[in-house]
């Protein structure tokens, strides 16, 4: 927990909740009569309203994206190191919204929040979502916020499949798109590995269906094994072996099954704590979600067509060392935009960190983005600039 609250932290923050109700359509063929979206938000709207940012999360995130909602919080929000006065994201500048997206388990809609129409959580009966219907739902959170256009739509993984969803289905309400460490659609290799982690969690006993509040139980060890399996594809070899190497906890074998090296222990704490924070029918929703992103398959196939109505500026990052969102990924996306004719940076980090590097401030990559962000600022309308 903080002593005191650094200078270029947002400082004590608050979640808002917004609520719905006109009935939202989704891709499944349902729809939702009414719901919430949790909210947090830094910095301040400029008269205007054109210097609003939409940072978009990824799986296992949520709406806290910086600062602490209280001094006894252990850490602060998720995206705490590029988001504050005078950082990448520099609250200064830019009014930065974030959210809960539906189904998920931070307060807004989800399977972990009470159905209107029974009173109890909605568990499994909690309809599939996907990128689409996110970006729709985010949509009329702008409207509800009087923001008519971002200054940039951002994510990184899952969350930067939404930020270019946004590019392809409103592409009059964003100026940039930075999309960091992610993909137009997984590979069999990664919808495998959601697999597992979604059999994990539905074989765990306690599981029941998914109607596992009604027994008041958890299925912790398939969360557990979930997120163990996850956290791999996170981390890359080079990165586990600089971490962990063969490190041993007590610096001999002792010839039984029970943990002996560091990272297995890394695993099981990792697991143990995503299983005390995390709701397993929202971990099945968003692999799901993961799962069915492919916005080219409505343009037969062709994501150049797909983007072809963007009219936004965007800004492509990967990182080396990333194989569960590589660096081909991401170049797909931008030879794509270029084909399209679009206007598309690209920059590839070389770090040693997987996956995770889109969460770190490694020195470049924070270069990199503060050198798109500051383009961002430049593109804000001058009469804004002037009011500020």
């Amino acid at each position: 927990m903080p002593t005191s609250i650094p200078a270029d932290s947002v400082g004590l923050v608050q979640p808002q909740q917004f609520q719905f109700d006109q009935p939202l359509e989704l891709a499944c063929g349902r729809q939702l009569d009414s719901y919430s979206l949790t909210v947090e938000t830094y910095g301040t709207l400029n008269a205007d309203r054109s210097n609003a940012i939409l940072v978009c999360h990824a799986l296992s995130g949520n709406h806290h994206l910086a600062g602490y909602h209280s001094m006894d919080d252990p850490k602060p929000g998720w995206w705490d190191s590029a988001i504050g006065p005078g950082k990448v994201i520099d609250t200064n500048r830019f009014f930065v919204v974030g959210l809960n997206n539906l189904g998920g388990c931070h307060g807004s809609s989800g399977p972990n929040q009470p159905n209107p129409e029974t009173g109890a959580p909605y568990g499994p009966d909690f309809p599939i979502v996907t990128v689409p219907d996110w970006v729709q739902s985010q949509a009329r959170l702008a409207d509800r916020l009087g923001i008519q256009q971002w200054a940039a739509v951002i994510g990184g993984s899952l969350g930067g499949m939404q930020a270019l969803q946004w590019a392809i289905d409103y592409p009059q309400r964003l100026r940039h798109c930075i999309i960091i460490a992610a993909a137009a659609r997984l590979s069999a290799q990664n919808i495998a590995f959601n697999e597992v982690a979604r059999q994990a969690i539905t074989r765990d006993p306690q599981f029941h269906d998914g109607h596992y509040y009604a027994k008041q139980a958890i299925p912790k060890t398939g969360l557990m094994l979930a997120r163990m399996v996850g956290h791999i594809t996170y981390l890359s070899d080079d990165g586990m072996r600089e971490k962990f190497g063969r490190d041993m906890k007590s610096g001999k074998l002792s010839f039984d099954l029970s943990p002996q090296f560091e990272i297995e222990s890394y695993l099981q704490y990792q697991g143990e704590r995503f299983s005390a924070a995390f709701d397993a029918n929202t971990y099945l929703l968003m692999t799901r979600a993961l799962d069915y992103y492919d916005p080219a398959a409505s343009f037969g196939d062709s994501l150049s067509e797909a983007v072809r109505g963007a009219q936004c500026k965007f800004k492509v990052i990967s990182f080396t060392t990333d194989w569960r969102f590589s660096p081909e990924r991401s170049r797909e996306i931008v030879d794509a935009l270029i084909d399209a004719g679009k206007a598309v940076s690209y920059a590839e980090i070389d770090s040693p960190q997987g996956h995770d590097a889109f969460l770190i401030p490694i020195p470049r990559y924070m270069e990199v983005f503060g050198a798109c962000m500051g383009q961002v600022a430049a593109d804000i309308p001058s009469s804004a600039q002037e009011s500020r």
